[in-house]
């Protein structure tokens, strides 16, 4: 059509311009990304020490079955110390997606507090007179202690800062760590002392054909029944169900009228609760406390939350015992048989180690559900 009878006018259809083709090498490397490779090769690397260190453990001989079954006990009783600090960690940030860097001297403080109690009690001869109602009086005094301490760091350390940004917070935890720390070592000394354990927990007993210690036994039972309970609580009672709904959105739970501070400090008593517990038997089981003692295990604990996936409370049960088992026989199964010294002062080496890993490979834990954090 003509431009004289006013119809639209066509322009000419440019002819595509021709792209350049890709190099090989960056085809290669949009196919197979450079961190994949790097990643693929540190899997390699891991795997390839673990069966060659283990391989030539075992064939060394070096250690016994009888040897075998120790570091297992001890491990899992180990493990169970750690879930029970883990799900402290687990149930805050499923409440407030915070960590609470301070929770490992939340486990202190009801330690050193027991001490006190239990080294009275030993005084007067009653802790191995009276061993069932004395530990019980121990136990409580942990408890009450350690969830004194959890409910006022919520109280006057976080509360105010609920709707800061998270690196807020989190300073404010490390801070408050810290500050306990000094204020029980200023007060108390930073000595180790001694703790006190009943005649009826020494010694060992005959399970399944092989010896475990009492401590140990009295550590696995405990936990198991505290981690059970928790579940319980979490899944039949109605404030169980109110710190679901909170975990699950802090806005709709406020509406339907749940009380979100009451949750909070709820969630921070029973963390508390499950720290004085492990205060205790950690106690017990190494037979001394300091003012220092929480920082290792707290950051142990905070490993297997982690390492199960953190918020949830199956995954800090299983995260803490695979830590404990892996750190009671992963020094000696990974590095004897390579002639390495002092296998056991690498325990430390062995549960970061893991804590690295799973944080490369699978950030969110065993059972994390890989959804995005709420904001």
């Amino acid at each position: 059509m003509s431009e004289q009878s006013g119809g639209p006018v066509r322009t000419p259809v440019e002819a595509p311009t021709e792209t350049p083709v890709q190099p090989r090498m960056a085809v290669l490397a949009e196919r197979f990304p450079i961190h994949r490779l790097t990643l693929l090769a540190v899997a390699f690397l891991v795997t390839l020490g673990v069966v060659t260190g283990s391989w030539k453990t075992i064939a060394s001989g070096n250690v016994t079955g009888e040897g075998w079954r120790l570091f297992l006990v001890f491990g899992i009783a180990q493990g169970s110390i750690y879930a029970l600090i883990a799900l402290g960690y687990s149930l805050v940030y499923g409440i407030l997606l915070m960590i609470n860097f301070a929770h490992g001297e939340v486990f202190m403080a009801g330690a050193f507090a027991s001490y006190f109690v239990a080294q009275s009690l030993d005084s007067k001869g009653l802790l191995d007179r009276d061993p069932i109602p004395t530990l019980g009086l121990v136990f409580l005094t942990a408890i009450l202690v350690s969830m004194g301490v959890a409910v006022l760091l919520e109280r006057v350390a976080y509360r105010p800062l609920r709707n800061a940004p998270r690196l807020v917070p989190l300073i404010t935890a490390i801070g408050a760590s810290l500050f306990l720390q000094y204020t029980f070592s200023g007060f108390f000394g930073s000595d180790a002392k001694g703790y006190p354990t009943p005649q009826s927990l020494t010694g060992t007993m005959n399970i399944v054909g092989f010896p475990v210690a009492r401590t140990q036994l009295l550590t696995i039972i405990t936990a198991i029944v505290m981690m059970v309970g928790l579940r319980f609580f979490i899944a039949r009672t109605r404030t169980g169900k109110s710190m679901r709904a909170v975990a699950e959105d802090k806005e709709i739970a406020s509406l339907m009228g749940i009380d979100i501070n009451r949750v909070v400090v709820i969630t921070f008593a029973i963390g508390g609760i499950l720290a004085g517990v492990a205060g205790v038997l950690f106690a017990l089981t190494f037979s001394e406390v300091d003012s220092f003692m929480g920082f290792v295990p707290g950051i142990k604990a905070f490993t297997a939350a982690v390492l199960g996936g953190i918020g949830s409370v199956t995954g800090a049960a299983i995260g803490g015992l695979i830590l404990g088992v892996a750190e009671s026989i992963g020094p000696v199964l990974l590095l004897t048989g390579i002639h390495v010294p002092a296998t056991n002062q690498l325990r430390d080496v062995i549960a970061f180690t893991i804590l690295v890993l799973v944080l490369v490979f699978r950030p969110g834990g065993i059972l994390g559900t890989g959804e995005r954090e709420k904001a």
